[in-house]
């Protein structure tokens, strides 16, 4: 921390300015106050925003200062990516900057981080000593991308209408639009058993949907509509014939292939929330696309791997656009509902975006509780640590493989 503030620490909340907007906050006003009463050598400033899904007026009732210019805090907190033009030189950074799978979208952000110096801590890899993710919005992607996959199945069929969850004010809003949800005999496939799996199951269970095993999913028909989660050993085999194992998988997917088109033979709906990884096998091929058994039409991919796992997964849609679908044989996309041999894909990137205040009040709490305490502390932090990808113009040790990403 710099010197000059008298071992005051000075945190700013930055005004988000990716496009297209996002409505999310790292702490919500009361987060606020209970930063400030915690840590009284702490002083927090908010970036005045009329595009935050709690409004200026609300911070400042609880004493929470507006400052529209933060080039005197030592961090500054974020959601999603900040342009490059706007990122202060020198400064310690909290946010998502989706760099560290070498995303060619944001190669310039990371030049700009090294060529600013700053300190870039990335909330995606703030993870225990097993890799296990601390602070994340995976369960609301999971719901909403739970929700707007059976949004638009009911648009697909003309079987109902659902309100955008974008227009819900909240988690207990959207929950009451699917009280109204009658759903036909359909089978469900979810991959995926972290949070952002678990979150589109909880929808799932909302509704009352039957859960079925993966044996009963395959074999049985029926008469009302059910769902089967999956975890990367259900649908994965060693090529060499041996037991899967899990740390395996991890460490070398490269030696697994995959099993997951015997559900296309079943599924109507699929909702991937699984990780996956380059060296993955894919779930399905274009060209098992083609076959005539192949039954999904509709396809929410949460995850959303642009060219990754699910090949129909070209581009990504928008909270306002939500679906396109991929026509198999030409491997074109044309517009949604359009022909009957095409698949429905819905792969919005900002999910959470949707439920602003319920998804920021969760982050907020896992910020305060798992991440804060360390940031504050003053001493050296192995958790912080592992997620900071650059420092003085440097990439850290940990992210040193992304020196090509950089130069390239």
């Amino acid at each position: 921390m710099s010197a000059e503030n008298n071992g005051r620490i000075k945190i700013g909340i930055v005004r988000e300015s990716k496009i297209p907007v996002d409505w999310r906050v790292p702490l919500r006003p009361d987060h606020c106050k209970i930063l400030i009463e915690k840590y009284p050598m702490v002083d927090l400033y908010i970036q005045p925003s009329d595009t935050r899904c709690f409004t200026n007026k609300e911070y400042t009732a609880l004493g929470i200062k507006m400052k529209e210019d933060l080039g005197d805090c030592d961090i500054l907190l974020g959601i999603k990516e900040i342009a490059e033009h706007l990122l202060i030189p020198n400064k310690k950074y909290l946010f998502f900057s989706h760099t560290a799978k070498k995303q060619p979208q944001n190669k310039k952000l990371l030049q700009a981080i090294l060529e600013k110096k700053i300190e870039m801590v990335d909330y995606e890899g703030i993870k225990d000593e097993s890799g296990q993710r601390l602070i994340a919005f995976g369960r609301f992607a999971g719901i909403v991308g739970a929700y707007n996959s059976l949004l638009l199945y009911g648009r697909k069929y003309k079987l109902f209408e659902l309100k955008p969850a974008y227009k819900c004010y909240n988690y207990e809003e959207l929950k009451s639009e699917l009280k109204r949800l009658q759903l036909p005999p359909i089978k469900i496939v979810v991959t995926g058993s972290g949070r952002v799996g678990n979150g589109i199951c909880e929808v799932m269970d909302f509704l009352r949907i039957v859960k079925v095993g993966k044996n009963d999913f395959l074999q049985k028909k029926f008469n009302h509509a059910v769902y089967t989660q999956l975890s990367s050993e259900d649908y994965h085999v060693n090529k060499e014939g041996k037991l899967f194992d899990k740390s395996e998988f991890h460490n070398n997917p490269e030696n697994f292939e995959s099993e997951f088109a015997a559900y296309t033979k079943v599924a109507d709906v699929l909702i991937a929330g699984a990780f996956w990884h380059p060296k993955a096998p894919v779930l399905f091929t274009n060209q098992d696309m083609h076959a005539e058994n192949f039954k999904l039409k509709l396809i929410g991919d949460v995850t959303c791997d642009f060219n990754g796992s699910i090949p129909c997964t070209i581009k990504p849609s928008t909270i306002y656009d939500p679906a396109y679908d991929y026509n198999p044989f030409s491997e074109e996309i044309e517009a949604p509902f359009s022909d009957e041999k095409n698949i429905t894909v819905m792969a919005i990137e900002n999910l959470p975006g949707e439920l602003p205040r319920d998804a920021s009040s969760y982050f907020g709490e896992m910020l305060i509780k798992n991440v804060l305490p360390e940031l504050l502390s003053g001493n050296y932090s192995e958790l912080i640590e592992r997620a900071t990808i650059a420092r003085n113009g440097k990439l850290t040790k940990r992210y040193k493989y992304l020196e090509d990403y950089v130069k390239g």
